[in-house]
């Protein structure tokens, strides 16, 4: 019997990929995806603990779910919630306490159990809980079919967890210590996706430069191996890799962007401050001197690379000072693109428990400063392709219907006129103008 499954995934870019693995495993079991919760008989929610009241906004979907559930229950019908990601391990029982008609609560370690948990919550009618950390990993047991077989873009998990242990973030106690998957393994689920039609894919992780996996031979390799060998598939036309630390920005991986032009010109690199005290009370475990060496030494290998990154204002104790630091920064480096918010303490965080908390209103004034800067060098850098060739991927139509979406290499969206028999396809355009979202070009003949 075919049933229907509703995922809604907030958060990050390995969230999109756990969502996209929980359809696979179901699918198994008969779930096909919709986009109507109301018509569905499983309903995921799959949390992000990052930003601050990330449990309230679950709890407010999961209160909406209830009377659809309630409806169906009258109606005769049933359906089940799973609350499943990093929320769920943060918060574990007090989900089932404040929604007890939620089903089934899953961290990101045990969503390959969900249908095993469905089966028990039928048996028994009673609510699943497994947060666990268990020993098997979770990467050899869910499958790798890639069930969306258009997208042209695709992300892959190498990495997940993080031994960092940043003042601000909860990652390490959501997601687990650092683990690495196999470079077989990796190189395997790579091939499938190209085989379905897949042209770019973006390694995943929490930090996805301190890849340690095992080759082959059985030595330990990093994430420029990896990387090199993907790039040996026929068919696959860019990588990308994210989210970097600049910890673990190695000279071979630095090295990697001078020769291996698969690899976008393109690097997220989070220095979440621009003041060394600050980068120092986050645990960040680099200063400022360190990071503009590593854009230095970037930028000598690949002349045309940018840079994003990630900001945080208003952390503990941020004078004006520091917060000037940040801004000389951004404008030294001139990001091409970048995310930036207000510090939320998040639960169990050293930097929750700092007795020198900034006020709201000096937190917002920074992000305003900060984020009118840093969208001016966003635009500063679109327009510096006006008049100059760029490298698309053709991904789709656009709105309007009249014009073709592609994605640059600096991730820039590009609408073009031209042949709907170019998607998929990566070629040269020329850029005529600059809109307030993206790129206007046309073909080069």
């Amino acid at each position: 019997m075919n049933k229907n499954i509703f995922i809604k995934t907030f958060g990050c870019q390995m969230n999109v990929y756990d969502s996209d693995k929980m359809l696979e495993i179901l699918s198994k079991s008969g779930y096909s995806s919709i986009d109507n919760p109301s018509d569905a008989d499983l309903v995921i929610l799959n949390t992000c603990h990052i930003r601050e009241k990330a449990g309230e906004k679950v709890y407010s979907d999961l209160g909406r779910l209830r009377k659809i559930k309630a409806k169906k229950k009258s109606a005769g019908e049933k359906m089940s919630i799973v609350v499943a990601g990093c929320v769920a391990q943060a918060e574990g029982d007090e989900i089932l306490k404040r929604a007890p008609f939620v089903d089934i609560v899953v961290g990101p370690q045990t969503y390959h159990k969900i249908p095993d948990l469905l089966k028990k919550v039928d048996e028994f009618d009673k609510a699943e809980i497994d947060i666990s950390f268990p020993l098997e990993e979770k990467f050899n047991l869910i499958p790798q079919d890639n069930l969306n077989k258009k997208q042209l873009s695709s992300f892959l998990t190498v990495q997940e967890g993080c031994d960092k242990f940043c003042t601000f973030c909860v990652v390490p106690y959501t997601r687990g210590s650092e683990y690495s998957r196999s470079v077989e393994e990796i190189v395997a689920e790579a091939k499938v996706l190209v085989s379905s039609g897949v042209k770019e894919i973006t390694l995943l992780g929490q930090n996805v430069n301190a890849y340690h996996g095992q080759a082959n031979n059985g030595k330990e390799v990093g994430l420029d191996y990896v990387i090199n060998r993907i790039a040996e598939i026929e068919n696959l036309d860019r990588i990308r890799f994210t989210t970097s630390h600049p910890r673990d920005m190695k000279k071979n991986l630095i090295d990697l962007f001078g020769y291996q032009k698969k690899l976008m010109p393109l690097i997220h690199l989070p220095v979440q401050s621009g003041s060394d005290k600050i980068l120092k009370d986050m645990n960040r475990g680099h200063n400022i001197e360190d990071y503009k060496k590593i854009i230095d030494s970037l930028k000598v290998v690949r002349p045309e690379i940018s840079f994003s990154s990630d900001f945080i204002v208003g952390y503990p104790g941020e004078t004006e000072n520091d917060f000037q630091s940040t801004i000389n920064l951004v404008e030294e480096v001139k990001f091409s693109q970048s995310f930036s918010f207000i510090f939320s303490p998040r639960p169990g965080t050293p930097a929750s428990l700092r007795n020198n908390q900034i006020s709201d209103e000096i937190k917002k004034n920074r992000l305003y400063e900060l984020q009118k800067i840093l969208n001016r060098e966003r635009t500063r850098f679109n327009v510096s392709f006006v008049g100059k060739k760029l490298n698309i991927l053709l991904e789709k139509v656009s709105s309007s219907g009249d014009e073709f979406i592609g994605k640059s290499e600096y991730l820039q969206p590009v609408k073009i006129k031209c042949s709907k028999s170019l998607i998929g396809q990566t070629f040269n355009v020329f850029v005529e103008s600059v809109e307030s979202n993206c790129l206007k070009a046309r073909s080069i003949n």
